[in-house]
């Protein structure tokens, strides 16, 4: 596991073996990153996020933040599931889901 000084990587995530988080990414507490998954500079993964293996989440992403839906409520348990071997490429946004229970779901459906 390699993390840059300055990332921030709250004690509760749950980091594979092999995983590079880069400069500057703040990463949250209900997330979950596989094996050999690399994070470039400026990412933010927050909420309840799950990273399959062998990723790359490119420069600026955002994953987990709340769905752009004026109807969400903050309080509803949502996230968001990518599977093994995906590319986000830099500066996506993927929202988590918007109705209670509910996931935004990318990838290999064998890690959902």
């Amino acid at each position: 596991m390699k993390i840059h000084p300055t990332a921030i990587v709250d004690s509760g995530a749950t980091i594979g073996s092999g995983v590079e988080i880069g400069p500057y990414c703040v990463i949250g507490s209900d997330v979950v990153i596989g094996a050999d998954t690399r994070v470039e500079t400026h990412v933010v993964l927050e909420g309840t996020v799950r990273l399959g293996a062998r990723s790359v989440i490119g420069h600026g992403a955002v994953i987990g933040a709340p769905p752009q839906d004026l109807a969400f409520e903050p309080t509803r348990k949502t996230g968001v599931e990518i599977g093994d071997d995906n590319v986000i490429r830099e500066y996506c946004t993927i929202h988590r889901g918007t109705a209670d229970g509910t996931a935004t779901r990318i990838g290999n459906k064998n890690f959902l």
